[in-house]
């Protein structure tokens, strides 16, 4: 083979060559712009352990794996699909005298489940794998599952720029390499933001200024097509120069138009390539003097409590922060702009999607595979995958004991995700078409714009699709986005070649066609309209949902929800189809219930009882029956801890032994008495309230004394004495005078007392074995406080003779005597004298 360019790869492409001679496996760190995508696997052609096998090189991205085939075809002087090609969704350039072949992960995948000995393939190539998509994961297991069973002289090389490296090589049990790579100095610049102003304004801002203050062009970074729209838009009212290109770049864009986008300017022309993180890695955009990065990215999200997946803006890592920066020193000198705080911390690295993606596809791969304990570096969450593996059976590619089914096998075979597999070869053969858009427009963002981007109504978008078809691509203006509708149409043509479909669909269908046809991906969405309000919908997971005031959907009485916001009580829809419920009917026969159901009547303080038909949350029909007093325990015990232990009618006394209870439970441990805390009772229901509720379906049969009663029952005979003891309801003062103690959580409890009944005691009275004193709360004779004290005795000798002195003119017919410690207490006032 010819001599390769020089690129900062190249002194170490010996190594790497002489490291995959000696060792099997290995990982190569190399900042961007050193050439590894593109160099490396070019160097591996001729090694002897090759022996005139493939290299199959695994890029994250579909404009990354076309860009690097492109260029290592360049060098060697070939069209793409010679000996370098490459195979991505719908697509692919390769040929029976290809040796390279760049794949998207999906594929690599495919290959394996196809061949697990990966016959003809002598290395696999893992490219840019700190991006950690669940794709390369499983692969990368995959492989390395393959390498220590099947091939041991299986190549297995893993690069990235930004990685960590150490743990990735302590992972795969591989020596570790290191490119310096060549970069020039980047200036790190944070413009904050101004008043008022929208990301896509300071965006807009900061990259004329960029323009301005550097040679060159400028790469901007924004989280999503959208936001790359509005900084377009933005852009072309404050750049008032002719010689300035605004391009975006992200991964909606057509072959011809992402290769415009990453071609050099014209001569004499300057631009602004305005792109998501497709543009991190891997793909190089030339002339680049500036970066202006958001600080942005849009990555999906799995809420597993509603089951929907969306796309979030979250802001990225330190390593994606230091490859977008590294963008701006590729061919000299640069500055990077961050729209965010210098004082914000990044976290050091993006979370793998394993952690945080719905898992439906990784588990279908596992059971087609036959087992799930793979050499993984992050393990799938286990609750996450048990999740997935249940849908996976709710829509027949699992059996019940977890095999892959035929049907699931068809599912992997066909490549759309388990639900929208399962849809797809469920529909009759006449659908197929539709499918295949529905197929298409179910992956993609909505084509809609204007005022028709409110529509709630997914079928809008079927009818868009196919009006710009049956049109040629001609579209309506302002109505619909042509380039977004150019991109669905192309998935649409690869998924009508995959169900083997000869044309396309056009027109209307039917109006329940989209719905029910969907209806097989989501099962576990379908909505019932609310009786009471039309806005308001159940969903068959037990949530409500809510279509927005100006819906399409208005008077649907079922729908199948595809999109939504959730939210605390009911989630906006944000699209869904109506569908016939005689297919839930026909389909799915086994998730209908009937059963006796018990619900409790806040109005009516008591348990009713229903007969009920229903498809997972969803009602159906209800029909009122007797309640069995065996029935209505559950629910009673139910209500109390839904409300609390205040829906109980509690006594004074009841109140206060419970107080009596807990401060001696506090008080002396060693006695392990009952915790009659309110969690603690709630928990224990069923132990000490629930012999008192037998036979009732309201709560408020059960009697103040019952439940005094009941309380008490926690203690046995024992624990009562050691109470009435320790913690007792009263204490007899030296008047002879019961005198009521006051109990209250966190404090010593309290004797209000006539300061006339204390003379002659000395000491504050205790109780709890000695250990806590009693709060007195001194009272004059007319029972107003006079003094608060756990010392009786200071009081006596420190403060008494000044009150003395201050009330005995108040109060001249009751004793105050000059030494209380040898008085008579008493009770009472002095009688009268008589004349």
């Amino acid at each position: 083979m010819s001599a390769l360019p020089s690129f900062p790869i190249t002194p170490l492409l010996p190594e790497i060559r002489a490291s995959l001679a000696a060792t099997p496996r290995l990982v190569l760190e190399a900042p961007p712009g050193a050439g590894k995508t593109t160099q490396v696997p070019l160097a591996l052609l001729d090694a002897s352990w090759l022996a005139g096998q493939k290299i199959v090189m695994l890029e994250p991205r579909r404009i990354a794996a076309r860009a690097a085939a492109q260029f290592m075809a360049q060098q060697l002087g070939e069209d793409v699909g010679q000996t370098v090609g490459y195979r991505i969704r719908f697509e692919s350039k390769v040929s029976a005298a290809t040796r390279i072949e760049v794949v998207t992960e999906g594929i690599l995948a495919r290959l394996i489940q196809h061949d697990p000995e990966l016959g003809g393939i002598g290395a696999i190539v893992f490219d840019e794998f700190h991006e950690r998509h669940l794709a390369g994961d499983l692969g990368a297991a995959l492989a390395l599952e393959v390498q220590a069973t099947l091939r041991p002289q299986l190549r297995l090389l893993v690069m990235s720029a930004t990685l960590d490296g150490e743990r990735v090589a302590a992972w795969l049990d591989a020596p570790r390499l290191t490119s310096p790579g060549r970069s020039y100095p980047v200036r790190i610049e944070y413009p904050p933001a101004r008043a008022q102003e929208t990301l896509e304004q300071q965006l807009a801002r900061v990259a004329k200024q960029a323009l301005e203050q550097n040679d060159g062009d400028v790469l901007a970074f924004l989280p999503g097509r959208r936001e790359i729209a509005r900084a377009q838009a933005v852009l072309a009212q404050v750049l008032a120069r002719d010689d300035v290109e605004l391009v975006a770049l992200h991964g909606e864009l057509s072959l011809a138009e992402q290769q415009a986008a990453l071609a050099p300017a014209e001569p004499g022309t300057r631009r602004i390539v305005l792109a998501t993180n497709v543009a991190e890695s891997s793909v190089t955009a030339p002339g680049i003097r500036a970066v202006v990065d958001s600080g942005l990215a849009r990555e999906p999200r799995f809420d597993p409590n509603s089951g929907f997946t969306r796309l979030q803006t979250v802001n990225i890592a330190q390593a994606s922060a230091d490859q977008r920066a590294g963008r701006a020193g590729r061919v000299a000198a640069g500055t990077t702009y961050r729209l965010w705080p210098q004082s914000r911390r990044l976290d050091p690295a993006r979370s793998a999607e394993i952690a945080q993606a719905e898992l439906s596809g990784l588990a279908l791969e596992l059971a087609a595979w036959g087992s799930d304990t793979l050499p993984w570096l992050d393990p799938p969450p286990p609750g996450a995958l048990a999740q997935a593996r249940e849908l996976l059976k709710s829509l027949a590619a699992l059996d019940a004991d977890g095999r892959i089914t035929a049907l699931g096998r068809r599912m992997l075979e066909l490549g759309a995700t388990p639900r929208l597999g399962a849809a797809a070869l469920r529909a009759p053969p006449e659908l197929h078409a539709l499918v295949a858009d529905l197929l298409a427009l179910m992956e993609a963002r909505s084509p809609l714009r204007g005022m028709q981007a409110r529509s709630d109504d997914f079928r809008a978008r079927v009818a868009a699709l196919h009006a710009w078809r049956d049109r040629r691509g001609a579209a309506a203006r302002g109505e619909v986005d042509s380039a977004a509708l150019a991109a669905i149409e192309q998935a649409s043509k690869g998924w009508r070649r995959r169900l083997e479909v000869r044309s396309a669909a056009s027109g209307v269908p039917d109006s329940h066609a989209v719905g029910d046809l969907l209806l097989h991906a989501f099962p576990d969405r379908i909505a019932r309209r609310d009786e009471r309000n039309p806005l308001r919908y159940t969903l068959a997971n037990g949530r409500g949902a809510r279509l927005h005031e100006h819906t399409a959907l208005l008077g649907e009485p079922w729908l199948l929800v595809l999109d939504l916001r959730l939210e605390a009580r009911d989630s906006l829809v944000f699209a869904a189809a109506p569908f016939d419920p005689c297919v839930l009917e026909r389909d799915y026969p086994a998730q209908f219930c009937r059963e006796r159901t018990l619900r409790w009547n806040d109005e009516r303080g008591a348990a009713e009882a229903f007969d009920e038909r229903r498809f997972g949350a969803i009602v159906l029909e209800r029909r009122s029956v007797p309640v069995k007093p065996a029935d209505a325990l559950p629910a009673l015990l139910a209500a109390v801890r839904a409300k609390g232990l205040d829906a109980l009618p509690w006594s004074e006394h009841a109140r206060r032994l419970r107080a009596r209870m807990q401060a001696l439970r506090g008080w002396m441990p060693e006695l392990g008495l009952p915790d009659v805390s309110e969690p603690a009772l709630l928990a224990s229901l069923e132990d000490w309230l629930a012999p008192h509720l037998e036979g009732s379906h309201r709560l408020d049969a059960l009697s103040a004394e019952q439940l005094a009663q009941a309380l008490a029952s926690r203690f046995d005979h024992a624990q009562r004495r050691t109470l009435d003891a320790q913690a007792p309801e009263s204490l007899v003062v030296p008047s002879g005078q019961n005198r009521r103690l006051e109990y209250a959580e966190g404090a010593p409890p309290v004797l209000a007392v006539k300061l006339q009944e204390l003379f002659g005691l000395a000491d504050t009275p205790r109780i709890g074995g000695g250990r806590i004193p009693v709060t007195l709360h001194l009272l004059s004779p007319a029972g107003r406080p006079i003094q608060v004290t756990q010392d009786l005795k200071g009081f006596w000798e420190r403060t008494y003779p000044e009150v003395k002195k201050e009330l005995k003119g108040r109060y001249p017919r009751h004793p105050w005597p000059d030494d209380p410690w040898t008085a008579t207490p008493t009770h009472r006032a002095k009688p009268r004298e008589r004349n």
